[in-house]
């Protein structure tokens, strides 16, 4: 299985996403199942947050962790814009804390840019880190003139990843964010490698017939070859979502499959890479 180096730590490349789960009672034992199978198949990076059905995500991955050994798996949460501040972080994280059931996060993710001074934001990251309460931290939808304001503050080379929507219908960061991200040694997450970015022009990506072109040659399906594309170069970790145990261990299982240069070459020509600078794809 593909492996990279995040904050320090190898780890598989495909990971868990929890978005949009543990907040509907009648999903809520699927989901919790779909985390576990993820972990058995042999996942160990699960992400979350706060904001995530405003703590359920995180209390679903409390309990679907509860029968592993914390020390093998890397839990991931985020931190709202609103409560990121000298002032509010602390109790923010420790909310989290107590909803994950663990004293400590893996790696803690400052969400997105709000009202908060970034320094602010980055000395509390970097006070909370020597609690022990955070190993490291990191930020998300960060475009490359957020990334290199953060270089510049005194602390803010230390982030140890930027999470950002990326995957085969939506390359934008391809122009000049990876590019940067790979030059300073810090990992893309890649959030929404499949489904809520399964579109390009108006089309389902997965079905197009290029996609499938190269599912048929390696014996798999659409969204093991959209995963296996969007980690096949380093230092990126994609964290699909599903609440569904056996697409769950397809995902991971992707981690396996090596695409060769025919395969991207067809899959470059139908979703060509960007030649000018594009706005930051959020969802």
């Amino acid at each position: 299985m593909k492996q990279l180096i995040l904050a320090g730590r190898e780890v598989p490349a495909i990971g868990i996403g929890t978005w949009h789960m543990g907040s509907n009672p009648q999903t809520y034992a699927q989901e919790l199942a779909a985390i576990q199978a993820g972990i058995h198949a042999g996942a160990k990076v699960i992400d979350t947050a706060e904001m995530y059905g405003s703590g359920d995500s995180e209390a679903l991955v409390g309990a679907a962790i509860a029968p592993f050994e914390r020390k093998d798996l890397f839990l991931i949460s985020k931190v709202l814009p609103n409560n990121a501040s000298k002032k509010r972080m602390a109790q923010s994280l420790d909310a989290s804390l107590q909803r994950l059931k663990t004293d400590y996060l893996d790696l803690y993710l400052y969400h997105w840019r709000g009202g908060v001074p970034l320094a602010e934001t980055v000395a509390e990251l970097q006070r909370l880190q020597t609690t022990g309460k955070i190993k490291n931290w990191g930020v998300s939808n960060f475009d490359t003139a957020d990334m290199k304001e953060l270089w510049q503050l005194s602390q803010g080379s230390n982030a140890s990843a930027n999470e950002d929507l990326y995957n085969l219908g939506s390359r934008g960061i391809e122009y000049d964010l990876l590019p940067w991200q790979k030059a300073h040694n810090c990992p893309l997450i890649a959030y929404s490698p499949v489904g809520a970015g399964d579109s390009y022009n108006g089309t389902q990506v997965s079905n197009t017939s290029e996609v499938l072109e190269v599912a048929k040659r390696h014996h798999v399906t659409a969204h093991q070859v959209m995963l296996a594309w969007v980690i096949r170069n380093e230092q990126v970790l994609a964290i699909p979502q599903t609440s569904n145990p056996e697409h769950m261990q397809a995902n991971i299982a992707a981690g396996e499959l090596e695409l060769d240069e025919a395969d991207l070459a067809l899959l470059d020509q139908a979703f060509p890479a960007p030649t000018r600078k594009q706005p930051l794809a959020i969802l």
